[in-house]
């Protein structure tokens, strides 16, 4: 039985992989049916209020190379790789989540992205929320009232009333799916880890494209449990025997994924193990709850979200809070910062980074600035190999 675990259970990640393509029909289907889909680019943006009044919500950020020069028609060159491949596919109409999206939503977390939505708006309908850049009692005060008025502006474009119960609702179901993969990245806590690095941010990255959210917690638990069986079966192959004396890397900086996985490609390759991603798509998300008891939910969302530790923050202690936490409870080996080129808040906050990591919690530290080519590969692949041959 554990034998057939261990085959299966890459099948279920690329499962988990090719979630985004597999979700285009059914997001197809649920437009014909007339539900109303919201396009979001950030994870400040409070799922729960279009969740409340039945909105399909989907993630729009673009992590492909594919697009970019038709964007750089538009856009300058030395701008952030994200934000001229989010460009790209909604202005080459490559993108059908963008296409069925009612509406696009934007934080201004970046002014390179803030200026995107300007030009966005030529496609589609953009409403823009006025994220504070601190998380201060008046920074709070701000985001609860866009918070607000973000269910306000839902209620007029689509003709629907949000009511109280039905946020709360969604806070919990969302809630619901947060536990879930907390539970399912915890696994990577055991010491060899059970599973790639690769393999974990499949499953982060592809539940996000999956539209029932009821249906997540249960299908992210029984691949826990899978890989929690899987684990040591007394075989020499299992994972406890397979992934053991792997250095342990935890991997912080920029949002990741698509042509950017070939950092975590690289570092697998030459012996490492990635346990945990701090970064947007990894604990930074699901990591706090939002309080499903609270007497004002619109309060508790609006404090669940500004907590996030983005380096978009002045100052940014809650970062550095969770970073410490999860090199402690991951036992991780060393820190890779991954920053996109021209993504300049993460690029400046690699120096308090460093020190925090290599001073403070006394670890190795690397930071490596990229983009979405492919034409950087060797020169990665040398430079984290004498990283991982030094650990």
């Amino acid at each position: 039985m554990n034998r057939e675990l261990i085959k299966d259970l890459p099948a279920v990640f690329e499962e988990f992989n090719d979630q985004r393509k597999q979700s285009f029909v059914t997001a197809m289907e649920l437009k014909q049916k007339g539900v109303p889909f919201v396009g979001v680019f950030c994870t400040y943006l409070p799922q729960e209020i279009p969740m409340a009044m039945g909105a399909a919500v989907v993630g729009l950020c673009s992590m492909s190379g594919e697009t970019i020069p038709e964007a750089e028609k538009d856009l300058p060159r030395n701008l952030c790789p994200l934000v001229k491949s989010s460009y790209g596919f909604a202005k080459t109409e490559k993108c059908p989540y963008f296409y069925f999206s009612d509406l696009i939503v934007g934080e201004t977390t970046c002014d390179g992205k803030k200026k995107m939505y300007e030009m966005l708006g030529e496609f589609k309908p953009v409403y823009v929320m006025e994220l504070p850049n601190s998380q201060s009692p008046d920074a709070l005060e701000l985001w609860k009232k866009e918070v607000i008025k973000f269910k306000e502006k839902l209620e007029s474009h689509f003709g629907v009333t949000i009511t109280e119960e039905q946020v709360r609702q969604a806070v919990r179901v969302k809630n619901e799916e947060r536990r879930a993969l907390k539970e399912f990245y915890k696994v990577m806590q055991l010491n060899p880890a059970p599973m790639l690095g690769a393999d974990l941010y499949k499953v982060l990255y592809g539940s996000t494209f999956k539209f029932n959210k009821e249906e997540i917690p249960g299908e992210v638990r029984a691949l826990t449990q899978r890989v929690l069986e899987s684990y040591d079966d007394g075989t020499p192959d299992c994972p406890k025997n397979k992934f053991a004396g792997r250095p342990r890397i935890l991997i912080t900086g920029s949002p990741i994924g698509g042509a950017t996985e070939k950092v975590i490609k690289c570092l697998e390759d030459n012996g490492a193990q990635v346990v945990v991603y701090e970064n947007c798509s990894g604990a930074k998300s699901v990591d706090e709850l939002v309080d499903e008891d609270a007497e004002d939910i619109y309060d508790a969302l609006a404090r669940r979200y500004l907590n996030i530790g983005c380096s978009c923050m002045t100052p940014n202690p809650n970062r550095f809070q969770l970073m410490g936490r999860l090199i402690d409870e991951y036992q991780v080996d060393a820190v890779v910062d991954v920053v996109l080129q021209a993504c300049h808040t993460y690029n400046v906050e690699t120096y308090n980074i460093k020190k925090f990591v290599t001073e403070e919690k006394k670890i190795p530290y690397l930071s490596l600035e990229t983009d979405y080519s492919t034409s950087d590969v060797g020169q990665l692949s040398t430079r984290l190999a004498a990283f991982v041959e030094m650990l």
